[in-house]
């Protein structure tokens, strides 16, 4: 089935809606405390609101979108919209890159230049690739599943179709967050498919840490750092993955509901020194939140952790084909190679950046594009 080329353009009535939204908006009072730690507080969630309502430009950011080829194909009974960027050198390998939550699209877009065409951004024709970045089922332009099923094992099978469909038979994957658990699935499932796996966040099995021994120093502070989320930073999941109905409600009526969900993401999960402005732009926060709001995806989007969350923590086949890793310093979670191994069975590369959290491709894309060159090139 030959996909259906795509424009992104929301009616003006729908940005009317909005400011008009955040216009109304009733706030609640003030935090009791001076940091982040019960939420974001209101003064800047009311700064970064106002400036949606009043500055924002959503039209620069869809002429940004529609500058790459898009498109959509229905895939096992749902639409699924894609950024389709093919490179200029005869010798380039198709890649696809994989999103999660809260993230989307959007994340990528700034990488996908250098990864297509390299040798205009300082590269080198041999890492030079075909880049497709879909949008995953229930979020941004990609349809909203309207029964259940829609797993992180469904979602790998429906990207081997769809990268058939633009023509390639075998190809990588990169993946973070939600991307690197369908990559990882795909690393195993699809092997067929898939030439190598790069990835910017690698969970694997406690009982196979075990068998390790003690572990040193720096695991210590990679289990404290795990328990830290366990502890402060994973309720938004245990919402999710529960009642992700119930909080759709709220977030599909309330655009500063639904701003303030996924901006405090931004300051919690980056390396951004306590501020999330100060390695992501304004703007580029708002054009990820903004395509959430239009696309009304807040339930839909969270339905995913209802459908994989738990397996996502309990699945740990191994990963047979050639893999690499790159652990940003300030993601959710951190491994050592050992611990890697134990997992990506046919690790190849393994990196620490100096910075980087859980967006590295909006935090640090110069190094992230680096990271996943050198990754892929090990690969080959």
């Amino acid at each position: 089935m030959t996909p259906t080329p795509f424009t992104a353009n929301i009616p003006d009535a729908a940005i009317a809606d909005l400011r008009e939204r955040l216009a109304r908006t009733r706030w609640p009072e003030a935090e009791t405390v001076d940091d982040w730690s019960q939420g974001i507080p209101l003064n800047y969630l009311k700064e970064v609101c106002d400036y949606w309502a009043a500055d924002y430009d959503w039209r620069r950011f869809e002429a940004k979108l529609n500058s790459f080829e898009q498109g959509v194909t229905t895939i096992d009974g749902l639409d699924i919209h894609f950024v389709h960027a093919p490179s200029p050198e005869p010798t380039a390998k198709p890649l696809i890159i994989i999103h999660g939550w809260p993230g989307s699209i959007v994340e990528h877009l700034d990488i996908i230049e250098p990864l297509r065409n390299p040798r205009a951004h300082g590269g080198n024709a041999e890492d030079a690739y075909h880049v497709v970045v879909p949008s995953l089922p229930g979020y941004g332009f990609s349809g909203k599943p309207s029964a259940p099923g829609w797993s992180v094992q469904r979602i790998a099978a429906a990207w081997v179709e769809l990268m058939n469909r633009l023509g390639y038979q075998r190809f990588y994957v990169q993946g973070g967050d939600w991307g690197s658990g369908i990559a990882a699935t795909m690393g195993y499932q699809q092997t067929h498919a898939v030439e190598g796996v790069h990835v910017n966040l690698a969970l694997c099995s406690p009982e196979e840490l075990l068998k390790l021994g003690e572990p040193t120093a720096e695991e210590m502070g990679q289990l404290g750092k795990f328990q830290n989320y366990v502890d402060w930073e994973s309720g938004y999941s245990q919402q999710q993955s529960t009642r992700p109905q119930t909080l759709g409600y709220g977030l599909t009526d309330s655009p500063a509901g639904q701003c303030g969900w996924i901006l405090e993401k931004f300051k919690a999960w980056t390396d951004c020194d306590g501020h999330p402005e100060n390695v992501i732009s304004r703007d580029t926060m708002l054009d990820n939140i903004s395509l959430y709001w239009f696309t009304a995806t807040a339930a839909s989007s969270a339905r995913l952790y209802w459908e994989s969350f738990k397996g996502l923590l309990t699945d740990f086949t191994p990963v047979t084909v050639p893999a690499a890793y790159s652990c940003f310093p300030e993601d959710l979670f951190t491994m050592t190679e050992r611990w890697a191994r134990t997992r990506f069975t046919d690790l190849r590369y393994y990196s620490r950046p100096e910075r980087g959290g859980h967006f590295p491709s909006l935090e640090q894309p110069e190094s992230f594009v680096t990271e996943v060159r050198n990754g892929l090139r090990a690969l080959r």
